[in-house]
C-alpha cells in the first residue's frame, strides 16, 4: 500500500458520502457535494503525479484509478439527471457513462491481447475528462436553489450543461479515435 492508493482508496470512500450529502436536506448541500467532487478530481490527478514522482506505481494503482474514477462520474451523473431540470440532460451523461464502458472493455481486451499500447490514455482523453470534471463540479454547485440571492449558482449549472454537452462530443472524438487505433487489432481477430 502506498500513497497514491491510498488517495484513490479515500476517492472511493468520496462516493457513498457524495449521495449522502446530495440528498441531505442541507441549505448548502449542494456546495458540499460540489467540494466532495472537486476533492475527489484533485486527487485523482494527485495520486497520478505521486505514483510517477515517487516511483510508486502498482498494479493495483493501475486497476482501481480507472474504476474509482468512472464510479464517482457515473454517480455523480445519476444524480445529477435524477433531480435536474435541464433540458436533455441524460443525453450527454448517458454518452459519457456509455463511452467510459466500450472504451474500458476495448482497453481490458487489447491488453488481453497484448495491445495495450494501442489504446492508451490521449491527450484529448485528458481534455474530455478535465472539461467533464468541470461540467459536474458546476452541475453539483449550480443545483436548484430556492434563495433567490444566489442566482448564479443556477447559472452555474447551465454552463456547466453547456459544458457537459461539450464533453459528450469530446467524449464521442475520443471512443473514434480509441476505435481507430484498434481497428486494425479488431479486423484481424474476427
Amino acid at each position: 500500500m502506498n500513497i497514491p492508493n491510498c488517495l484513490t482508496f479515500v476517492r472511493i470512500f468520496f462516493i457513498p458520502l457524495l449521495v449522502i450529502l446530495f440528498y441531505l436536506p442541507l441549505q448548502w448541500g449542494h456546495l458540499y457535494t460540489a467540494l466532495i467532487f472537486a476533492l475527489a478530481g484533485f486527487t485523482d490527478w494527485l495520486d497520478g503525479y505521486l505514483a510517477r514522482q515517487l516511483g510508486q506505481i502498482s498494479r493495483l494503482g493501475a486497476f482501481l484509478d480507472p474504476v474509482a474514477d468512472k464510479l464517482i462520474v457515473a454517480t455523480a451523473l445519476l444524480l445529477i439527471v435524477h433531480e435536474s431540470n435541464l433540458p436533455l440532460i441524460d443525453i450527454p451523461a448517458a454518452i459519457i457513462v456509455g463511452r467510459e464502458i466500450a472504451v474500458s472493455a476495448l482497453r481490458e481486451w487489447m491488453a488481453e491481447i497484448g495491445e495495450r499500447a494501442s489504446v492508451a490514455v490521449s491527450f484529448l482523453g485528458k481534455v474530455k475528462t478535465t472539461v467533464q470534471m468541470i461540467a459536474i463540479f458546476l452541475l453539483l454547485l449550480g443545483r436548484a436553489n430556492p434563495q433567490p440571492r444566489f442566482e448564479f449558482m443556477t447559472n452555474l449549472a447551465f454552463v456547466g450543461y453547456i459544458m457537459l454537452c461539450i464533453a459528450a462530443v469530446l467524449t464521442l472524438w475520443s471512443m473514434f479515435l480509441y476505435l481507430k487505433a484498434a481497428w486494425p487489432v479488431l479486423r484481424q481477430s474476427s
